[in-house]
């Protein structure tokens, strides 16, 4: 597939995966992956993962991302992780403001623009998550909705630190669900999303951005959705704690 934007396709392990489960899963996706030199490849494992899939995935294509960071240094966080603490790790990636956290967890788009801010500090790659829920969507609120979670969880970026800024839109409604967006529905949040960058950094930044969608992701839908123009990848989540669902999503991108 010719794409403007290389894709980029990461697996979101969520709370799922022993180390030794972990293990398994990345050894099956380094081996059957071996040969994919057209797609960045990202897994997410749980934080406990994180040492021992870095070992496995050193010198292969997949690169190693971790669900959540906290923005501060270090210091009195208890149970909490920070930037350095992921570097440990080769960590390359990290996923900021999946709905998850903003609604369990009752994170901001102030807290996520923070949160970014330290990522880039270190080094790091975030992939920022926005998404609506069915009522907002419903009640024709979903551009607003994605536009103020875009504006606020980006805020404080250079246009230098945007370029290496991943966004992921998930519609709230089709994670988890079986539900997922058509391709005509995700090209045009997706295709929102970049005018809305453009707004803020500019065109030749909003160009380079990589745009991914997430929302119920398998083998089947990945093709048709991840043709549209600005739709730059995917993450997955169910479909990512599986070797043969993975691959298959992969392969089937390109």
């Amino acid at each position: 597939m010719d794409k403007e934007r290389k894709l980029l396709i990461a697996g979101n392990w969520k709370m799922n995966k022993t180390v030794a489960e972990a293990i398994d899963l990345v050894d099956g996706l380094v081996r059957e992956l071996a040969n994919v030199k057209e797609v960045d490849i990202v897994v997410c494992p749980p934080f406990t993962a994180l040492h021992a899939v870095s070992k496995k995935v050193l010198d292969t294509q997949v690169r190693l991302g971790a669900q959540t960071m906290n923005e501060n240094g270090y210091g009195a966080f208890t149970g909490e992780v920070n930037a350095g603490m992921l570097k440990e790790f080769s960590v390359r990636y990290v996923i900021l403001g999946h709905s998850e956290r903003r609604q369990y967890y009752a994170e901001t788009n102030a807290l996520i623009a923070k949160k970014a801010l330290a990522a880039h500090a270190a080094a790091l790659k975030p992939i920022v998550c926005v998404g609506e829920t069915l009522a907002e969507r419903e009640a024709g609120k979903a551009e607003a909705v994605i536009g103020t979670q875009v504006k606020g969880s980006l805020a404080g970026l250079s246009a230098a630190q945007m370029e290496e800024t991943v966004i992921a839109y998930e519609p709230v409604w089709a994670i988890g669900t079986g539900k997922t967006a058509t391709s005509a529905q995700a090209q045009e949040i997706h295709l929102f999303i970049r005018e809305t960058l453009v707004q803020m950094f500019g065109e030749s930044v909003a160009k380079k951005v990589r745009i991914l969608y997430g929302g119920s992701v398998k083998p089947g839908n990945a093709r048709e959705i991840m043709s549209q123009p600005d739709v730059d990848g995917a993450l997955v989540g169910g479909a990512a704690l599986e070797v043969r669902s993975f691959s298959d999503i992969v392969k089937n991108s390109i």
